[in-house]
C-alpha cells in the first residue's frame, strides 16, 4: 500500500435500498463513477440532458438548524425531482448540509452543536435516515463545511451513525474541502482515514482555490493545486474511495473589491457583451478574461471538466463529482 501511495504521489506532482433503485442499469462513464450535485430548483430537463453522464444526483435538499439538533424539511418540488433521477436510471442523494441561508454561508457553529453531542448526532442520523426512506433516495451526502479541528471525532462519529442505519445497498459520501497537505485536512476537521474506513465515497471539493471575499483573482482550482491537493489525500483515502471534485462554475471579482460567482454560461457571457477576450489557460485549465474597466473572470468549464476526468481516470480514482448541474455546461 505504501508503495502503491508513493507512486500516485509521484504521478500527481509531475508536470433499492433506503429508497427505491434506479429503474435502469447505467454502467459507469469510462469507469468513473459521476456525481452530479443539483439543487432543488433543478429542472428535469438538465437531469435529462447530463443522464448519460452521470451515474449519481446528489441534491442540496435539507440544512442543519442552527441548533445542530435537527434539519429543515425537503421542498415538496424534490420528490419530484427525485422520480425524475430515478426515470433515467440514475441513483439519487439526500445532501445534509450546514448551509444558512439566514447567514449567506456555512454555520461552523451548526455543524459544532451537532457534532460535540453525541445524543444530537443520533437524533439527526435517525431524522436523516426517516427522510431518506420517506423520500426514497437511494444513500445521504455530507456536506459539513468550516469543522472546527475540535469536532473531527465527532464528524466520523456521525458518519458512523449514519452508516449503521442504512443497508449496504445505500450509500453514505461525505464532501471535504480540499487541502495542500495532510495537516490542513486534520486542520480542517478531516480525519480522512478514519472517515474513508466508514463512507462509501469521500468527494474532495477541489475547488474554490480562489474566489472573490478570501482571495484576489486567479483559478477556481487550478491544476498544480488539485494535484498537490489529491496527493495529500490519497496519504490517507484509498484511490478507489476517492472522488474529484470539479467546478462547473466561475467568479468575477470587480475592480471596486466586490465580487459574485458566475454559471459557465453568464461567464462567457459577460465576457462577450463586455468586449473582453477569453484566454485559455493551459497551467491551471480553466478560462480567465481581464474585462475593460479591470474586472477580472475565472471559470471551468468542460474543458475543464475534461481535463479532471482525465487525471481521475489516470489515478484510478473512484470518479468525479461536479459543482453543480445547471451551471456547468452539457456533461455529455
Amino acid at each position: 500500500m505504501r508503495t502503491t501511495i508513493a507512486a500516485l504521489v509521484l504521478l500527481l506532482l509531475a508536470p433499492p435500498p433506503a429508497g427505491a433503485a434506479p429503474t435502469v442499469a447505467r454502467p459507469e462513464s469510462d469507469g468513473l463513477a459521476v456525481t452530479g450535485y443539483a439543487l432543488p430548483s433543478t429542472r428535469p430537463e438538465i437531469i435529462g440532458r447530463d443522464a448519460a453522464a452521470l451515474t449519481t444526483v446528489t441534491v442540496a435538499a435539507v440544512s442543519l438548524r442552527p441548533d445542530g439538533a435537527s434539519v429543515t424539511r425537503p421542498e415538496d418540488r424534490v420528490a419530484a425531482l427525485v422520480e425524475s433521477i430515478h426515470a433515467v436510471g440514475l441513483r439519487a442523494e439526500l445532501l445534509v448540509g450546514n448551509w444558512s441561508n439566514r447567514l449567506g454561508a456555512f454555520d461552523p457553529d451548526a455543524a459544532a452543536s451537532l457534532l460535540g453531542d453525541p445524543g444530537r448526532i443520533d437524533g439527526v442520523a435517525d431524522r436523516l435516515a426517516a427522510l431518506v426512506r420517506a423520500g426514497r433516495w437511494d444513500g445521504v451526502n455530507v456536506d459539513l463545511e468550516l469543522v472546527r479541528r475540535r469536532d473531527s471525532r465527532g464528524l466520523v462519529a456521525f458518519v458512523t451513525a449514519l452508516r449503521e442505519r442504512f443497508p449496504s445497498s445505500a450509500s453514505v459520501t461525505i464532501d471535504v474541502s480540499a487541502s495542500a497537505s495532510r495537516a490542513g485536512y486534520r486542520a480542517g476537521g478531516y480525519r480522512l482515514a478514519e472517515l474513508a474506513a466508514v463512507v462509501d465515497a469521500v468527494q474532495l471539493m477541489a475547488y474554490d482555490q480562489h474566489g472573490p471575499g478570501w482571495s484576489g483573482p486567479g483559478p477556481v482550482g487550478g491544476l498544480p493545486w488539485v494535484r498537490t491537493s489529491v496527493a495529500a489525500a490519497l496519504e490517507e483515502v484509498p484511490a478507489a474511495k476517492l472522488d474529484l471534485g470539479v467546478a462547473g462554475y466561475g467568479y468575477v471579482w470587480r475592480a471596486d473589491g466586490t465580487g459574485r460567482t458566475l454559471t459557465v454560461k453568464a461567464a462567457r457571457t459577460l465576457v462577450e457583451r463586455s468586449g473582453g477576450t477569453p484566454r485559455w489557460r493551459a497551467g491551471a485549465g480553466e478560462w480567465s478574461a481581464r474585462l475593460p474597466g479591470g474586472d477580472r473572470v475565472w471559470w471551468s468549464d468542460g474543458r475543464s471538466y475534461a481535463l479532471r476526468a482525465d487525471l481521475a481516470a489516470e489515478l484510478g480514482l473512484r470518479g468525479t463529482a461536479v459543482w453543480r448541474l445547471g451551471s456547468a455546461g452539457p456533461l455529455g
